[in-house]
């Protein structure tokens, strides 16, 4: 990409996409100028790293029929074959329908990649819905472990905040921040890309770093109380799965959302950084990731899980060789 002298540079928000502002013309609507900004990210993979540009359209595309198959079969498990609704399951179902949403935004990106991001329409969809969903898989993934946490370390305390009622009113006070916040911010960034930029640089510090030492302080702590040896093994066993979820999560974390959380931090002190518009592409597209490894935190949520995927999936495996045998005897 290649830009004049007389051209501004300034950060957009910490919170959303981190791109150089470019001097528009007067007449063009904020909205608009905020989202040709963001086109050039596009618009320079295409023309500097085509090769790239290929790979990231093909990942995309597989991480999209992964995560649609992974967690369409996730949702009808939790929903239709599991009887007990447990405050960890109703947590697990809002992940689910987080990660497919983010599967589902896929499509708009697939599309800003193809066209070279021209496709301005496409640009607004899909950073409102992906950021949407992002912060939303990060916040039930913190509840899962916080969920877990209560039930095996502080059982008595635990049976005030483990019931339906508040897990529901958690879900949906997730989902309305996480709009609220995602609306809010894009419409700041829309009006005055300038301004707020140390308060946008605290949220997303609050907003990923805050649950990530909260996940590992539990983790921790679980690891801690496994050492009393007075412990009944059926209670340590327990306990153990507990370690085995919270290390899934700080995986999904690590690989997942912390490349580009790091790089909207380095950005937001060196906007200079050489090659951010590869690292830009790269880090959204490990984030996108979370939606095929998040499954396996599903194993863990509930003992039955593994058990009726298998089984579904055997009653399919079977009914499709009946169907084979049959047409064999026809």
């Amino acid at each position: 990409m290649d830009f004049n002298n007389t051209e501004s540079w300034l950060l957009v928000n910490t919170s959303f996409p981190i791109v150089p502002v470019i001097a528009s013309p007067s007449n063009s609507s904020g909205m608009e100028a905020y989202l040709q900004r963001l086109a050039h990210l596009n618009e320079g993979l295409y023309n500097d790293f085509y090769g790239l540009w290929i790979a990231l359209m093909v990942i995309n595309s597989l991480i999209f029929l992964v995560g649609m198959v992974l967690n369409i079969v996730a949702l009808y498990v939790f929903c239709f074959r599991t009887k007990h609704k447990s405050t960890s399951v109703i947590y697990t179902i809002n992940l689910a329908v987080t990660d497919l949403l983010v599967n589902l935004s896929l499509p708009t990106r697939i599309l800003l990649y193809y066209s070279g991001g021209a496709c301005l329409t496409c640009s607004y969809l899909h950073i409102f819905s992906y950021f949407v969903n992002m912060y939303c898989s990060i916040l039930f993934l913190t509840c899962i472990c916080v969920d877990r946490y209560l039930a095996i370390v502080q059982v008595e305390a635990s049976h005030r905040w483990r019931n339906h009622s508040v897990a529901k009113c958690v879900c949906v006070s997730v989902w309305l921040l996480a709009i609220v916040v995602t609306y809010s911010f894009l419409s700041t960034a829309f009006q005055n890309p300038g301004c707020c930029l140390s308060k946008l640089l605290i949220l997303t510090i609050i907003e990923f770093f805050l649950p990530l030492i909260i996940i590992m302080v539990f983790t921790l702590r679980i690891m801690w109380a496994l050492a009393d040896r007075r412990l009944m093994q059926q209670s340590r066993e327990r306990r153990r799965k507990a370690v085995q979820l919270l290390t899934t999560v700080l995986i999904i974390f690590t690989v997942c959302f912390t490349p580009f959380h790091i790089r909207q931090v380095v950005v937001y002190f060196h906007p200079d950084m050489p090659h951010h518009v590869i690292a830009y592409h790269l880090t959204v597209t490990l984030s996108s990731l979370n939606s095929c490894m998040d499954p396996i935190v599903y194993c863990f949520v509930t003992n039955n899980f593994q058990v009726r995927l298998e089984r579904e999936f055997n009653i399919i495996s079977l009914h499709h060789n009946v169907k084979q045998t049959a047409s064999v005897y026809v």
